[in-house]
């Protein structure tokens, strides 16, 4: 059945506070009752969208996962190794700022064992990271990149970027800024880009 614009509307209000929640207290003390606060709803109204806390975690886990793989699927566009590379880190740091909370949590379900993200992420990211390392692979064997594992660096971009929303408390605390700081933001993203790529391109 085709949801009304109220409904989507609604729908979206209860998964952005649920990610804030979930982020912060994690799947084991969140409740349902903290969300629906947040999304300034009642208890039942909220239920109508979802019936339990974990529809709801999976749903929010489910559009984190959407958004993350975006970046990763964008890999199929043309253009020069640099070109690409300095694109996906961009578009990885866009993810840190204006999805910090998903970020987290996303992270927390990772260092439980992704219970519940687990069977996501297994069928919708190894195929596309699969297809990923094939590319840069080719451009080692053409000469264009060093002699690196690409999965490495696929890691790599993933924990220097993701670094910034995970640890945000840590870096607002040695900086006094986040990445909601606009020129805090085009400074982190320059330095990575440049440090990153002069240890990947030749």
């Amino acid at each position: 059945m085709k949801r009304t614009r109220i409904q989507v509307i609604n729908q979206q209000k209860i998964l952005d506070s649920a990610t804030h929640i979930f982020s912060k207290y994690g799947f084991r003390g969140s409740t349902i009752d903290q969300i629906a606060q947040m999304a300034d709803m009642s208890k039942p109204n909220l239920l109508y969208y979802f019936k339990t806390k974990k529809n709801i975690y999976q749903a929010v886990l489910k559009r984190t996962l959407n958004i993350w793989l975006r970046s990763l699927k964008e890999w199929k566009v043309t253009g020069t190794p640099k070109e690409i590379l300095t694109h996906y880190i961009h578009r990885k740091m866009e993810f840190s700022r204006d999805y910090p909370a998903a970020s987290r949590l996303f992270a927390n379900e990772v260092m439980e064992g992704a219970p519940i993200l687990n069977s996501l992420f297994a069928e919708e990211s190894r195929d596309i990271v699969l297809e990923n390392t094939s590319i840069m692979k080719g451009w080692v064997k053409a000469g264009l990149i060093k002699n690196l594992e690409p999965i490495h660096i696929i890691f790599m971009i993933w924990a220097v970027t993701q670094h910034y929303a995970d640890y945000e408390i840590q870096v607002f605390t040695l900086t006094g800024k986040s990445l909601a700081d606009e020129d805090f933001f085009k400074q982190a993203q320059n330095n990575i880009t440049e440090i990153l790529l002069s240890g990947i391109l030749k």
